[in-house]
């Protein structure tokens, strides 16, 4: 059995981790749970004595193959809980992430494999993100950023990399929605902005910051 906390380090180190093979910093890892450095320290020791993670003071931090899984299967219980939120209560895509972070540490696995049968088995979750299996499986899939496409080219908009409700609700307001055809019509040299056609109706200009932001194929 783990605490909450312990579910969210391994979980934060994943998310860390993923583009790189280099070792997650305690630095990168106070930053990013807004936690001082000396308690993430602490925090590092206990799951390396749990087996969990590979801890070496200085050279950084990665997941045992337990600590992966585990990491996995609390992104699946959030993910799975984002879809019921958003499909069957009708939660926005900006609003289901903060009440997926405390309904993924539900313990019952039980619960977990009626819920995702009840949804249909879903693969993605409201933001675009792959949904790991029931085994700790992420599936992999090739995304691109709206900001490395050339200009003419027809594209299909699949997922966020920014998942606050700030920039979920710019998105809402903007009418970029996941599944819409995106044209790229232009990007300004001056400041990397695209000009988009949105679903053959609109044009939008959409900003260099929102463009990377935004996952394409």
């Amino acid at each position: 059995m783990y605490s909450f906390t312990e579910e969210n380090y391994l979980k934060t180190i994943f998310y860390l981790s993923i583009g790189t093979q280099e070792g997650v910093s305690t630095n990168a890892l106070a930053d990013s749970t807004n936690t001082r450095a000396a308690s993430v320290s602490d925090m590092l020791k206990r799951l390396a004595e749990k087996g969990l993670i590979n801890y070496q003071k200085y050279r950084g931090v990665t997941l045992t193959e337990e600590g992966e899984r585990l990491a996995l299967l609390v992104i699946r219980k959030h993910r799975l809980w984002e879809v019921f939120l958003a499909e069957k209560l009708q939660f926005g895509w900006d609003e289901v992430h903060v009440i997926a972070e405390e309904l993924e540490h539900i313990r019952s696995e039980r619960l977990i494999e009626k819920l995702d049968a009840f949804l249909g088995y879903p693969k993605f979750d409201p933001h675009g993100d792959p949904i790991p299996n029931a085994a700790g499986e992420m599936p992999r899939f090739i995304y691109r950023k709206l900001s490395e496409i050339v200009e003419g080219t027809t594209v299909v908009m699949t997922g966020v990399s920014e998942h606050s409700p700030a920039f979920l609700q710019h998105l809402d307001k903007a009418g970029l929605t996941l599944g819409c055809q995106l044209k790229v019509n232009e990007i300004s040299d001056f400041d990397k902005s695209v000009s988009v056609l949105i679903d053959n109706v609109r044009t939008l200009f959409v900003s260099h910051e929102v463009a990377k932001n935004l996952l394409v194929k």
